[in-house]
C-alpha cells in the first residue's frame, strides 16, 4: 500500500522556502508509484507567487486540489504517513506517525528555544546548511523542571541531516536591460535589516564616487513585488541615493517578478561583473549559490551558510595535498548582538550575534574587484566547475532520499523509485 507523504510548504511563493519545498516535491515525485503525495501550500511573509503555468505548477494545483478533497472527505482528520513539514521551526506540528522538519535555519549563532522544543518533537531535521545545522546542536539553553524543581538543559536531541541545493541550469534570455555603465555590480536581496542593503549602496557609491564607468545593479523588494512594493521601493530608493548628488558612479533600481531563467541571465549578463552582499547572515544564500554557480565572482563574509559553496580545493604543490581555500572576496567582517529592531521573536533571538561587515574591507574589495577582475574570474570559474562538480541534482536528491530511508516501508522499492531522478535529471 502507497505510503501518504503530506508536504506542508510555502511551495508557490518567489523565496528561499518557496524553492525549499519544491526541491522536496521534485524528489518525491519521482516515486508516485510507492508514494501517495499531498500537498498544502502555506505563504510566506509578503514574498510573491509564482506565476509560470508550466506542466510541474499544473501537477501542484492538481496535488493540493487533491489534498483538500481528502481533507474534506475525512472532515479534516486526514490519515497520513508522513509529513514533510518546510518552514521555520516555530511553526513544525505533530501532523502524521512520522514528522520530518525541513528548515533553511538560522542566520544568527543561537536559535530560540521555541526551535529547539518543537525540533525535538520531530523525528528528523533536514537543514541546508553545516552553519544552520552546527546552530542547532550548539544551542543550549539552562531550564527548570515546572514539575520537578531540577534544573535541565535545553538542546536539541534528534538527528540533523544537510541537504543542499542542486545546481539548476537554464538558456539565456536578453534581458533588455539598459544599463549605461560596462562594468556593473550586482546585488540581489530583500530591503531589510538582514540584508544590510542601505549600506551596500552607500559604501559603492562613496568608493566609486568619481567614476562613471562603474555602476551598482540593485535587484530588491521591500514587502513584495506589487506596484505598491515598487514606489515604496523606489521612494526608498530615491532617498538614499539623493544624499550623493555629485555622484558620477551609476545605481540602477531592478525590481518586479523575474523567473529562474531571467534571474539566471541575470548572473551571466555581459555587462554584470561580480555579486556582492553585504549579509548580516545567511541560512544558505540562494542568490549567492547562483551566482557562484552561474561562474560570477561573488563578494561576501565568510560567515554563515554560503561558506558551504564558496570553498573549493586547491592543490598544495609543496606539501603534495589539496585543502579548501576560499574562492571568492573575502570581506573583513566582526560579530556583535543583532539590534533590538531586527530581533523577531521565536526566531531571531535578543541577544544572539551576527556577523557585520567592515566597510573599509568592503571598499578595499570593491577596487580590487574592479582593477582586477581578470583574476577574479579566474577564482570564479574554478569555483563553478567544483560546485557543478558536487551539488549535482544526483547527489542532493540521493541525500534526501537517504534521510527518509527509515521511515518508509517497503523501502527498497521505493528507494528504487527515487534512483529514477537521476536519470530523469541528467
Amino acid at each position: 500500500m502507497k505510503k501518504k507523504v503530506l508536504v506542508r510548504a510555502p511551495i508557490l511563493t518567489r523565496s528561499g522556502y518557496g524553492e525549499h519545498g519544491r526541491f522536496v516535491v521534485r524528489a518525491l515525485r519521482q516515486a508516485e508509484e510507492t508514494l501517495d503525495i499531498y500537498i498544502i501550500p502555506t505563504p510566506w511573509g509578503k514574498c510573491g507567487w509564482i506565476y509560470e503555468d508550466d506542466e510541474e505548477r499544473q501537477w501542484i494545483d492538481t496535488m493540493i486540489k487533491k489534498t483538500a478533497l481528502y481533507q474534506n472527505q475525512t472532515q479534516g482528520k486526514p490519515n497520513y504517513d508522513i509529513s514533510v513539514q518546510v518552514t521555520i521551526p516555530n511553526e513544525w506540528e505533530n501532523l502524521a506517525p512520522v514528522n520530518i522538519g525541513v528548515t533553511a535555519g538560522i542566520e544568527t549563532n543561537k536559535v530560540a528555544p521555541l526551535w529547539i522544543e518543537k525540533a525535538n518533537h520531530m523525528d528528523k531535521i533536514i537543514t541546508i546548511s553545516n552553519h544552520s545545522k552546527q546552530t542547532f546542536l550548539d544551542t543550549v539553553y539552562d531550564a527548570v523542571n515546572n514539575q520537578t524543581g531540577q534544573k535541565v538543559q535545553l538542546r536539541c536531541v534528534k538527528d540533523i541531516e544537510v541537504v543542499h541545493y542542486p545546481v539548476k541550469q537554464f538558456d539565456d534570455v536578453d534581458l533588455k536591460l539598459k544599463l549605461d555603465t560596462d562594468f556593473n555590480f550586482l546585488t540581489v536581496a530583500q530591503w531589510g535589516p538582514r540584508k544590510n542593503l542601505e549600506n551596500t549602496i552607500k559604501w559603492f557609491i562613496e568608493e566609486f564616487i568619481d567614476i562613471p564607468e562603474v555602476g551598482l545593479v540593485v535587484k530588491t523588494f521591500q514587502g513584495g513585488n506589487s506596484i505598491l512594493d515598487r514606489h515604496y521601493t523606489t521612494k526608498l530608493f530615491n532617498n538614499l541615493l539623493s544624499k550623493y548628488k555629485e555622484r558620477k558612479c551609476k545605481v540602477y533600481l531592478l525590481h518586479g517578478d523575474m523567473s529562474d531563467k531571467e534571474m539566471h541571465s541575470l548572473y551571466k549578463h555581459p555587462k554584470i561583473k561580480a555579486l556582492v552582499s553585504l549579509t548580516h547572515g545567511e541560512g544558505f544564500g540562494l542568490p549567492l549559490f547562483e551566482a557562484a554557480y552561474s561562474g560570477l565572482p561573488v563578494m561576501a563574509p565568510e560567515w554563515s551558510g554560503h561558506i558551504d559553496f564558496l570553498f573549493a580545493p586547491k592543490k598544495n604543490k609543496k606539501a603534495g595535498n589539496e585543502k579548501m581555500k576560499a574562492h571568492f572576496a573575502k570581506i573583513d567582517y566582526d560579530v556583535g548582538p543583532v539590534p533590538d529592531h531586527a530581533v523577531w521573536e521565536n526566531v531571531i533571538e535578543k541577544g544572539s550575534m551576527w556577523c557585520y561587515p567592515q566597510q573599509g574591507s568592503y571598499k578595499m574589495r570593491l577596487r580590487e574587484v574592479y582593477k582586477e577582475h581578470g583574476r577574479f574570474k579566474k577564482q570564479a570559474k574554478d569555483l563553478q566547475k567544483w560546485i557543478h562538480k558536487n551539488f549535482t541534482k544526483e547527489q542532493q536528491y540521493k541525500k534526501f532520499k537517504d534521510t527518509l530511508e527509515e521511515y518508509v516501508n517497503d523501502s527498497e522499492n521505493w528507494l528504487n523509485e527515487i534512483e529514477d531522478i537521476i536519470k530523469k535529471y541528467e
